[in-house]
């Protein structure tokens, strides 16, 4: 049987999990529809998408199509989970992109296409909600020409649209030729013969021949079929279904080759037994195999479930080309690849990272222990939220994308680790990037270096997005690899504090100096540690170092900035103005689009939650403000600092106090 890992992607309320529901019923899965506002959905289980009504965590749901088992794994809409799409992109042969007939194209939906595209993950189209009133056939066709790809392309026409009767007819039923238009110049576009047939002999281009194209580009993710319907009638569902299997591809790898795969979700039970989902990309993963994980870890597999008819079920082994759920990996994390062979995952973030950041308080002194062991917890199930513990203030600080993800984490550590919790006003996550190059070294037995170990950094700018790179201007062989390693793990570490507190997240840095004293013993082979170096001389001195050469390179602050999509009444647009500048924000010339104005441009991350408290009060409640993570820009006007949570290199006294203090007690 072939398989098709296939996601459901769309801006929230498109209708993603209605759809979703519908293509299970219309598979035999389920006898009813699930409904969200009933909270009866078969892939929102947790009870708190259930009570939101919206989805929350990814879900996996099988069902077959003719000869293909399809994995339908379906993702949050919501901007503040974008973490549970980021991990489900890697294990995808093909996608599902969700509009609204009503809503047209949004903010979410151009930022999922143009990942999916970036990717060349194959996607179709689903325009839903065509029996809603208000929905445009011609209007949204427009608009995903323009805001998401020109080379969309229709698969039928939808009679009595925005009416309960609305219907979507494809183009070749009912025995008419199959001839979508413009398709043969979109398709010509990616094909030199249909191109020459276009321009010297288009009666050569039969119906037969331009489906057997539209598949093929299809599935190579070229051009994009669009289909119209309704998940709440069922309108087009019949036409989407049988698209999966003719225009996605199918799943690819050998059963026989070794065993590699991808972790994109972890579960943990009562017991808290880990349940990682993998998708198996070669090979075949069999109970009590031992798999490699990640950098370091290994487990046996004690249990296998696999995907069928709309559940899991228990199985002997997981193979090629299918999603397992693999029990008894205990230190297993996302995003780690799976094997019988050394095969360590590297981080691949395809969307903008947290900009805001919370101080989060266990309402008891009592819970404070199990509150840091609960979003421990939660923090290693979404690697996209990180977790830093401010010993010196005694707070914990969590990184979100949004107040909506606020109000989940508490009701998680309520319902799930009964932790009542309050947190502080949310603040804005900065970046610190180097103003240029710098260097520092610090010898060891001259002052005022009180450690056994020789450390020189050079540090460098690196474009945005590149990453911490890491280099050496010694010899590998100069001293024991367990020094050099411990220098690059406290380098990377200290990055995550900069000068003004924010992490420096792109960076050259060069190590250019280094030294030891060699192992020491007394006469009776005892180990003298006042003479020799050990891994602790070199994690105390590298701050230090990696302090000064920051200084001498300089850092600015750079600020989250987000683009805006603002449709306000014209009556509106005098009041709206002069409070976008008061928040900073930057717009274009307004477009006019009937009675009302668009305006489109740039605000500080930081003001976004303001502007959403005024808008309603400002436009009569009409006004409509999509948003999207855009860049970082330098701060103007006063640096933010961040309270830093480490030992504070940056003062040499009472960073030694602090350091040395900690070993003479350790």
């Amino acid at each position: 049987m072939k398989h098709l890992n296939l996601g459901i992607l769309a801006h929230v309320d498109a209708g993603k999990t209605s759809l979703t529901e519908r293509l299970l019923h219309a598979a035999g899965v389920i006898d009813e529809v699930g409904s969200v506002d009933d909270g009866s959905t078969r892939t929102d289980s947790l009870a708190l998408e259930r009570q939101r009504g919206i989805t929350i965590k990814s879900a996996v749901v099988s069902f077959a199509v003719g000869d293909t088992a399809v994995n339908l794994i379906d993702t949050p809409g919501h901007p503040d989970f974008i973490a549970e799409v980021e991990r489900v992109l890697s294990v995808l042969d093909g996608a599902v992109l969700v509009v609204s007939a009503v809503e047209g194209v949004q903010a979410q939906t151009r930022v999922l296409m143009r990942t999916l595209q970036r990717l060349r993950i194959p996607t179709l189209l689903f325009v839903n909600k065509t029996d809603r009133r208000g929905a445009r056939y011609g209007h949204t066709l427009r608009g995903i020409a323009e805001k998401l790809t020109p080379a969309a392309v229709p698969m039928g026409r939808v009679r009595e649209i925005g009416t309960p009767a609305a219907e979507f007819t494809p183009y070749g039923a009912s025995g008419t030729p199959f001839a979508p238009p413009r398709l043969a110049e979109v398709l010509a576009e990616h094909d030199d013969a249909l191109l020459a047939a276009y321009v010297e002999d288009e009666a050569s281009l039969t119906p037969a021949r331009l489906r057997a194209a539209l598949a093929e580009q299809s599935r190579r993710g070229l051009v994009h079929p669009v289909f119209f319907g309704s998940a709440v009638t069922g309108a087009g569902v019949e036409a989407l279904t049988c698209g999966l299997t003719e225009l996605l591809p199918h799943s690819v790898g050998d059963p026989q080759g070794p065993a590699h795969g991808t972790v994109f979700k972890v579960e943990r039970a009562e017991g808290g037994q880990k349940t990682a989902y993998v998708r198996m990309f070669s090979g075949t993963v069999r109970v009590r195999d031992r798999l490699l994980h990640g950098d370091a870890g290994e487990g046996k597999v004690t249990g296998i479930d696999v995907f069928e008819d709309g559940t899991h079920t228990p199985a002997p082994s997981v193979s090629a080309g299918r999603i397992g759920r693999l029990r008894g990996l205990a230190g297993v994390r996302i995003g780690d690849a799976v094997g019988t062979g050394r095969t360590a995952a590297r981080e691949r973030h395809h969307f903008a990272p947290p900009t805001l950041e919370t101080v989060v308080t266990a309402s008891r002194d009592a819970d404070r222990g199990a509150l840091h062991t609960a979003l421990t917890l939660l923090a290693e199930q979404d690697p996209l939220i990180s977790l830093r513990q401010d010993e010196l203030r005694g707070e914990l600080r969590v990184s979100l994308y949004g107040e909506v993800q606020k109000e989940v984490v508490q009701a998680t550590l309520a319902d799930e680790y009964g932790l009542e919790v309050a947190f502080r006003e949310s603040t804005t996550i900065c970046v610190e990037r180097l103003d240029g190059p710098g260097s520092a070294v610090e010898i060891m037995d001259r002052e005022p270096n009180p450690f056994l170990a020789t450390v020189g950094l050079r540090v460098e700018p690196a474009p945005p997005g590149s990453g911490v790179r890491y280099g050496l201007d010694v010899e590998l062989g100069s001293m024991p690899y367990a020094f050099m390693r411990a220098v690059e793990d406290t380098v990377r570490e200290t990055l995550h504090e900069g000068l003004h507190g924010w992490q420096i997240p792109d960076c050259a840095v060069t190590m250019t100096h280094s030294g030891y004293a060699p192992r020491q013993s007394h006469a009776h082979a005892v180990f003298d540690k006042s003479m020799s170096s050990t891994g602790a001389d070199f994690r105390l001195l590298t701050p230090l170092v990696l302090m000064d050469a920051l200084r001498d390179a300089g850092t600015t602050v750079h600020e989250p900035m987000h683009h805006f999509r603002l449709e306000i009444p014209a009556a509106s647009f005098g009041a709206v103005l002069p409070v976008l500048a008061r928040l900073r924000a930057v717009p274009r010339a307004p477009v006019t689009q009937g009675d009302a104005y668009v305006l489109e441009g740039e605000i500080p991350a930081a003001r976004v939650h303001a502007l959403e408290g005024r808008l309603p009060t400002l436009t009569s409640g009409e006004g409509v403000l999509e948003t999207a993570f855009a860049h970082y820009r330098p701060v103007t006007g006063e640096i933010p600092e961040r309270p830093r949570t480490d030992h504070d290199p940056l003062h040499r006294k009472e960073y030694l106090l602090r350091v040395v203090r900690r070993v003479a007690g350790a």
